[in-house]
């Protein structure tokens, strides 16, 4: 029967669907997406080299800060998408409106916040990376653009999130390629100034790539109050919720300073880097934009596998939770080998794209090769950390994500550039994902004794108590 007659809602495909089929059902769309934003942020690059490699260096530099945007959107999304899955699962419909309508509001809280930034601190922050005015001058324009019309991408991310909270991952895969198509188009009408359009160099860039994210952002926009049924996002007469939005940044806020801290990181060692060369500098800048065609499609399988756990774990499913943890693992660690090897097979043609200089293969070459062999393990590291998340626990992310970069990979750079030079800098991040996979064992064993292996004895007594209470 169905909940127009009845009154009682259907249950949904995250309860009761095979777990191998609703994983890939629910992640393939998100790992398209996903490589779709690699090729579109690659190409971004690709025609911002083409200008010069000071340029290619700008859009490198600024790279720290747009991960601090992304990662306050992003961290926000999770903690809203866990809270709402879960409530989901246990049928609690209020809490999950309450937790998408706050989530909506804390997008517009960080896009204010963000734009003020960008407006007051873009000089002043390449200001204290480099002297080089052509380098400074055009970095600070790029990211201006990006922080004063944050809201774009934001609003895209908290709205993706809303659709995949509730397994709509087709529509999300949907907003995302119309976004990266539009970017695309854009990317050399804009910087080159083709089809009558003004040549905006740099700035071009940044504009492409914020229309593509406002275009996506009102898609997304559109589809959750045509589509998404299971959720009410109606703001007439809304308040801030400060109980929800506490819930919400108890698994979002260390996901965010999670992020940020990858921020701190690419920051200080880009200082490290410039020391040696710009070009260094530019070549951290191109692994970055390379590995997301590896790293994106593995969070894209993290957005499948969130709510399907918090779902199941919800509900009182425990052989479900663990299935879905057993086969991400599998999947993110396939992904991370394949990418490996195409990192070690074909370093020169991927530095190629980017208009690769002498100078910048000789360092980029070995940099690659060594930095990718931390692929081994960085697979099962976000693995567990999104289960953790997935569970309402943010703390050991935070603490794995303090420990890998700011503990181990920052220092063991600056220690082995003072000791063997640039070429021994890459070595810092294998050294850092090894701490990080004794860590992620030890939580996710903890996870698994103290909440995943009991939860169906416990659920069942909780039902038994409910039974004798109503008796």
């Amino acid at each position: 029967m169905n909940d127009e007659k009845t009154g009682v809602r259907p249950e949904n495909k995250m309860g009761v669907m095979p777990i191998n089929r609703l994983l890939l059902t629910m992640s393939l769309p998100m790992i398209v997406s996903m490589l779709v934003q690699a090729l579109y942020n690659i190409v971004d690059s690709v025609f911002v080299a083409m200008l010069s490699e000071q340029a290619l260096t700008s859009v490198s530099l600024a790279f720290p800060a747009q991960m601090l945007m992304i990662s306050v959107g992003g961290g926000t999304g999770v903690g809203m998408n866990a809270l709402l899955s879960r409530s989901l699962g246990e049928r609690n419909f209020e809490v999950a409106n309450r937790a998408g309508r706050n989530g909506l509001f804390l997008a517009a809280a960080a896009a204010v916040i963000f734009a003020v930034a960008g407006i007051f601190l873009s000089a002043p922050f390449f200001a204290s990376q480099t002297d080089i005015a052509g380098i400074a001058d055009g970095g600070a324009v790029y990211l201006r653009i990006c922080y004063v019309c944050s809201f774009g991408v934001l609003y895209q991310m908290t709205l993706e999130r809303l659709l995949q909270s509730t397994g709509r991952t087709l529509h999300s895969m949907l907003v995302q390629l119309f976004g990266a198509i539009i970017n695309i188009i854009l990317d050399p009408v804009m910087i080159f100034g083709l089809l009558g359009f003004p040549r905006l160099g740099v700035a071009g860039a940044a504009l492409a790539t914020v229309t593509g994210q406002c275009s996506a952002a009102l898609l997304a926009a559109y589809i959750n109050v045509r589509k998404n049924r299971e959720i009410n996002l109606d703001m007439r007469g809304f308040r801030p919720d400060w109980a929800i939005i506490k819930r919400i940044y108890s698994v979002g806020a260390p996901s965010i300073l999670m992020a940020s801290i990858g921020s701190v990181m690419v920051f200080g060692f880009n200082t490290i880097l410039i020391q040696f060369t710009t070009t260094a500098a530019a070549v951290f800048g191109v692994y970055f934009k390379l590995q997301s065609f590896i790293f994106l499609p593995i969070f894209g399988l993290n957005n499948g596998m969130v709510p399907i756990i918090a779902y199941n774990f919800g509900a009182c499913r425990p052989e479900r939770v663990k299935r879905t943890v057993t086969l991400s693992v599998c999947y993110a660690t396939g992904i991370m080998l394949a990418g490996l090897a195409v990192f070690w097979l074909f370093t020169p043609q991927l530095l190629g794209l980017f208009n690769a200089s002498e100078a910048m293969l000789l360092i980029g070459i070995p940099a690659l090769r060594r930095i990718s062999l931390s692929f081994m393990f960085a697979g099962f590291c976000i693995c567990t950390l999104s289960v953790c998340q997935a569970l309402g626990h943010g703390i050991p992310s935070l603490i794995v994500s303090i420990v890998r970069q700011l503990v181990v990979v920052l220092p063991a750079a600056y220690i082995l550039a003072r000791l063997w030079g640039l070429e021994a800098v890459w070595w810092s991040f294998i050294i850092g994902e090894l701490v990080s996979v004794a860590l992620c064992v030890y939580y996710m064993r903890r996870m698994y004794v103290s909440e995943i292996k009991p939860l169906g004895a416990v659920c069942r007594c909780a039902a038994a108590a409910t039974e004798e209470g109503r008796a």
